[in-house]
């Protein structure tokens, strides 16, 4: 059953990782070909929701979820590979906008070349894999503090 104020995207499990972060510890919101299963052998938790689009989680994670305003870049994104350089990415846009309307400001977001991104999933606490196809679609999220 639904919670008072708790976005109905957002599931128990995911409630509960989010919950169970500390600060500084990360999430990934990946896309629907991201090797989610494989990275979480190694650690990271797994959380499964695939009928979701990456936009619209990141928007409800983030009613819950400080951002941490301790680094240079608590958003990070999968750079474009060679192959893909002059591919437009209207996703990281989106996410962009996303991200400052939730913190109320401009969020600076930096970017991982893709075996980099991967070995920084294989460190997060969780992976939560989306229907998300959007090309480059993966985000990683740093946890900040509740401030009062």
């Amino acid at each position: 059953m639904p919670l008072k104020g708790i976005p109905a995207i957002i599931s128990p499990d995911l409630l509960r990782v989010l919950a169970r972060m500390g600060h500084g510890d990360e999430i990934v919101l990946a896309d629907a070909h991201f090797p989610t299963s494989s990275i979480c052998s190694r650690g990271p938790q797994e959380i499964r929701a695939d009928g979701h689009n990456i936009p619209d989680l990141l928007e409800a994670v983030l009613k819950l979820f400080p951002l941490d305003t301790y680094v240079d870049t608590p958003v990070v994104l999968m750079s474009r590979v060679e192959k893909d350089m002059n591919t437009d990415v209207p996703i990281w846009e989106t996410y962009s906008k996303i991200v400052s309307k939730a913190e109320g400001t401009h969020i600076p977001v930096g970017f991982e070349e893709r075996f980099q991104f991967y070995e920084r999933a294989n460190r997060a606490f969780a992976v939560v894999h989306t229907g998300e196809l959007a090309k480059y679609g993966n985000i990683i999220l740093k946890k900040g503090i509740v401030t009062s």
